[in-house]
């Protein structure tokens, strides 16, 4: 265990105790780090921009991960039909996934660009302006949003094992008894799905709370048009490495370590009202 314990000691709780170590100082990298206490925590919380940083993180948070939990699903069931070409299929909807978020994030800009994007083309087939989507703050966290959802290859495939996992004889069971697709699915496939479901939801709010490429390169890092993209790991960045406030990041960072852990608490306790380990209860 000795190469594991290793690597956990240098790489993760190092990293966090000197994080933490640093965010009670003021510190540019540069210079000696000087002690302020809590005053960095103090700053954060009446700093205007971490509010604004943290409503536009929890707006994507409250619509990506349902969203995303949605299509991964709805991928995973087409994944899981009983077709000659299944693994084809399985292939071409897992493509998008192994994309990089940067190099989608390009691809973005250019499809939906006002003057020559694809997507602007479509719309006008239906009478629509051009719109500038990246230019609009009401709408460049949908197109975000939208982006994100190109990646729910991997979420699919997590739930492609869960649906592989759930016993035939509980269906079979059900079509003697006269019960349809969906039936089956409410009763059977869903609650059986909840482990799984439990799992995607932790690691798509880890995600979500995470969101910095596609903010940073669609906004060209000033988390513009009016802060809507301004998430909080894009603030945490420009404190860092733009204003040489490392203290000042280091104390974001302890806070978004703690609200992570707040949420998987809370979504743990709230999952044993939902979550069913029993397949005989499905």
């Amino acid at each position: 265990m000795s190469p594991w314990l290793l690597g956990v000691i240098i790489f993760v709780l190092y990293p966090l105790i000197y994080s933490f170590v640093i965010s009670l100082t003021e510190y540019s990298g540069m210079n000696a780090p000087t002690w302020v206490g809590m005053q960095n925590y103090v700053s954060a919380f009446v700093d205007p921009l971490v509010h604004i940083a943290v409503g536009n993180t929890i707006y994507y948070m409250l619509i990506a991960v349902p969203v995303g939990l949605f299509v991964a699903l709805v991928l995973a069931l087409a994944m899981n039909q009983n077709v000659r070409e299944v693994a084809l299929y399985r292939t071409i909807l897992y493509i998008p996934s192994l994309i990089p978020a940067f190099a989608m994030s390009f691809i973005f800009i250019v499809f939906v660009n006002p003057q020559f994007g694809i997507v602007n083309r479509f719309l006008g087939l239906f009478g629509m302006p051009d719109t500038n989507l990246l230019g609009d703050p009401s709408l460049v966290k949908i197109v975000i949003i939208v982006m994100a959802q190109l990646g729910a290859g991997n979420t699919a495939l997590i739930f492609l094992a869960g649906l592989r996992n759930v016993p035939d004889t509980l269906y079979e069971a059900a079509r003697v008894d006269g019960a349809g697709r969906m039936r089956q699915f409410r009763s059977i496939t869903l609650p059986l799905l909840t482990p799984t479901i439990l799992f995607n939801l932790i690691t798509g709010i880890s995600g979500a709370m995470q969101i910095f490429t596609e903010a940073f390169i669609l906004s060209s890092g000033g988390g513009g048009p009016d802060n809507s993209t301004m998430f909080y790991m894009l603030y945490l960045y420009r404190n860092a490495f733009a204003y040489g406030q490392l203290g000042y990041a280091s104390a974001l960072a302890v806070l978004l370590f703690l609200f992570g852990i707040f949420l998987a608490g809370l979504v743990y306790w709230l999952s044993r009202r939902f979550v069913n380990y029993d397949v005989s209860a499905g």
